[in-house]
């Protein structure tokens, strides 16, 4: 180990004289690290922004089978006979605590994208829903007033679409509405404009509503709650917790993501390795008379080999850190929006985490040790007589 550290500084110390063929591999694995923590650090925004969307104490209803809230439908006996089921936490006033909501498909234009429209969430909801999303709170403006055609908007509209500030008028499928609010949830809730179901009910012709969201009673409250609904003939419903309702709708995002990261990150990772094999073969080719004069004088083999493995590892993690420090400098934070599961625009922030980090830093790692290996070996079977004839 004492003669490969000493062989190592000296492969360090040379690097400045051939700094062209270093530069190639630490380039193309900092392109390997950064398009790969860039990719990922986009499912993981997408998912943190509906995992934190829920509460664990509350359920989502739906009509049976229809999986998303825009494919259900509820007629009002329905939503009525919903509220009178046991699981359900009473409110101060006596009722139970839930909100029939309707969703519509509007359309606003993007900010960057100024030529063509994009689907947006309206959601009507009743007074209770501010009630059952204590997180969402009113950072500009106020609340919109039942019976008027009124709306508050997310702040991720905001930040993604435009025509939709405060005092605006949205025209949407031939109505007019003025924003009056904005608020802000931390969530997937943020990508929606709301207002006042009975308004949205008349004004696009809706007679019941898409889900209805419950407060659960206790820790046996969601159980209580499936098993009425499932013994009542007069409904057809699924009851889900409403956290792994939004939890769910990252499943389909998350797998296209993640191949799609592993077919790049592969085809970037093969001309990674063969770009690291030529550099470091180019450097053992110029150190020929170098690591013989030193096996000449006694160092070993496997010192030569360990020496190149570690320089091939240092560049590799020197490409490592440049690669996650640039897409964390470029990505960690950015804001986007993609189609959730209602086919509608959610907005969501980038996110590269330690865990993305450390992920790019193994590829390189095995990348490099890839790319070092076959050089090391020659560079430990260098003929030292050859070599030496050579001087």
């Amino acid at each position: 180990m004492t003669q490969a550290l000493a062989i190592t500084g000296i492969n360090i110390r040379s690097i400045p004289e051939r700094w062209g063929s270093s530069l190639v591999i630490v380039i193309g694995l900092a392109g390997v690290v950064a398009v790969f923590t860039a990719l990922l650090a986009m499912a993981t925004g997408f998912e943190s922004t509906l995992k934190a969307t829920g509460r664990a104490d509350a359920a989502l209803i739906m009509r049976g089978g229809s999986n998303a809230e825009l494919n259900s439908g509820l007629d009002r006996d329905s939503t009525d006979l919903i509220e009178q089921q046991p699981g359900i936490v009473t409110g101060a006033d006596g009722r139970p605590l839930a909100s029939a909501e309707v969703l519509i498909i509007a359309e606003l234009i993007r900010k960057d994208d100024v030529k063509n429209g994009a689907n947006i969430t309206v959601r009507g909801v009743e007074p209770t829903a501010f009630a059952l999303r204590p997180q969402l709170k009113i950072v500009a403006g106020r609340t919109f007033t039942p019976g008027l055609r009124e709306l508050i908007v997310g702040r991720g509209v905001l930040r993604q679409f435009q025509g939709a500030e405060l005092g605006k008028v949205v025209r949407m499928r031939g109505s007019d509405w003025i924003v009056v609010g904005e608020f802000e949830s931390g969530d997937a809730h943020d990508s929606e404009l709301w207002t006042d179901i009975n308004v949205a009910r008349t004004t696009f012709g809706r007679n019941g509503s898409s889900s209805v969201l419950v407060a659960l009673d206790g820790a046996d409250g969601l159980r209580k709650l499936k098993s009425a609904v499932a013994a009542d003939p007069r409904l057809t419903l699924d009851v889900v917790r409403e956290q792994d309702y939004f939890s769910g709708q990252t499943k389909q995002f998350r797998k296209t993501i993640g191949f799609l990261a592993g077919v790049v990150t592969l085809i970037m990772a093969l001309g990674a390795v063969f770009a690291a094999l030529n550099s470091m073969y180019a450097a053992v080719a110029a150190r020929g008379k170098e690591i013989a004069t030193l096996r000449a004088i006694g160092f070993g083999g496997l010192p030569v080999l360990l020496s190149v493995m570690i320089e091939a590892l240092l560049l590799a993690l020197a490409g490592a850190v440049l690669g996650a420090l640039t897409a964390y400098l470029l990505f960690n934070g950015l804001s986007v929006s993609t189609l959730g599961q209602n086919f509608t625009q959610v907005v969501f922030n980038f996110k590269v985490t330690p865990e993305l980090v450390a992920r790019g830093l193994i590829i390189a790692v095995v990348i490099g040790m890839i790319g070092g290996l076959l050089p090391a070996i020659r560079a430990a079977r260098l003929p030292v007589s050859t070599s030496l004839r050579e001087l």
